[in-house]
Parts: C-alpha cells; sequence; structure tokens
C-alpha cells in the first residue's frame, strides 16, 4: 500500500502564470468617469454600466436581465434574480443609484428585456454590451485595455479594485 492516501498526488499540473496587469479593470476615477458618460449617451448606456460597474454582473448576465427581474422586494430591499455562470440562480440586491438608472432606462415598459439597442430598440447581446462598453470608454477617455476588463470582474472571492480602499 503506497503512503499516500491517493494516487492524484503524483500527477504533474501545468504551471499556470496569470498576468495580472491585463485583469485590474477600472480604478475608482475611471468607473466615476465611466459611470457618468454613459449617462449621457442613452439611459440604455447608463443601465449597462451600473449593472456592469457597480453590480458586477458579466456582459451576458446584464444583456439578459429583464424589466421582471427587479420587481421584486426582499427584506425591505429591491432585488435583482438573474442566472449567473452556470446556469446558477443569483439573486442580489440593487442600491438606489442603481435602481433610479434602471427605473430611468425601463421608462413606461412594463415587461421584457431591459436595455435594449437605441436606434433599433431590439434586445442587446453580449456583443452589442462589448461594442456599447467600447464607446462609452471612448467617449470617458478610459483607455480600452482598462475598459476590457470591465464586463468579467472578479465577483466571489475579490471586490474589483475600484472598490478596494486607497493609502494615501
Amino acid at each position: 500500500m503506497s503512503p499516500h492516501p491517493t494516487p492524484a498526488v503524483y500527477a504533474r499540473l501545468p504551471e499556470v502564470h496569470r498576468d495580472e496587469t491585463r485583469t485590474q479593470g477600472l480604478d475608482r476615477l475611471e468607473l466615476i468617469r465611466f459611470l457618468q458618460v454613459a449617462q449621457t449617451i442613452t439611459v440604455h448606456h447608463g443601465a449597462l454600466a451600473y449593472l456592469l460597474g457597480i453590480n458586477a454582473l458579466r456582459a451576458s448576465e446584464a444583456a439578459a436581465v429583464r424589466i421582471e427581474d427587479y420587481a421584486e422586494t426582499l427584506r425591505g430591499h429591491r432585488v435583482l434574480h438573474l442566472v449567473g455562470k452556470g446556469n446558477k440562480p443569483a439573486t442580489m440586491p440593487i442600491t438606489i443609484p442603481v435602481l433610479r438608472v434602471l427605473e430611468a432606462c425601463r421608462g413606461e415598459r412594463t415587461g421584457g428585456r431591459l436595455i435594449l439597442r437605441p436606434l433599433t430598440s431590439k434586445a442587446v447581446d453580449r456583443r452589442d454590451v462589448y461594442r456599447m462598453v467600447q464607446r462609452i470608454a471612448r467617449a470617458a477617455a478610459i483607455p480600452s485595455t482598462s475598459a476590457r476588463a470591465l464586463p468579467a470582474p472578479r465577483r466571489d472571492n475579490e471586490r474589483p479594485r475600484c472598490w478596494r480602499p486607497t493609502t494615501t
């Protein structure tokens, strides 16, 4: 009998090299500028920016948000129901600033997808989200390498860099 309880200890694992500079995302000032500029483009760009930047949704999750998904109040807080990565259902609270932007985007509509293409009023997909983020980043003079990390922030194990306290 081997001294190790499992033969998996003999498996050779590949080395994983992670370039932290490529996934840093936006800093606090860039995020503030991103949110402000997005609201000046259209209400749909504003809602998308808040869902990605504040609620840390993935691009596909933000594109799939329906008006009905944030109508419920749970323990006194408005919540957003969504289906996350791996088809896992998730519920997250919505802050008042985010709720205001979502309500402005909703307008008089009572159902359907929240974020629509500004010109055609059709639902956006992941590619449209990418293009909208790039448009906001260009208008806000944010480098495209920083904005590229915005639609896929770290959610579970680490807060985005812009949420961390800075040392001065």
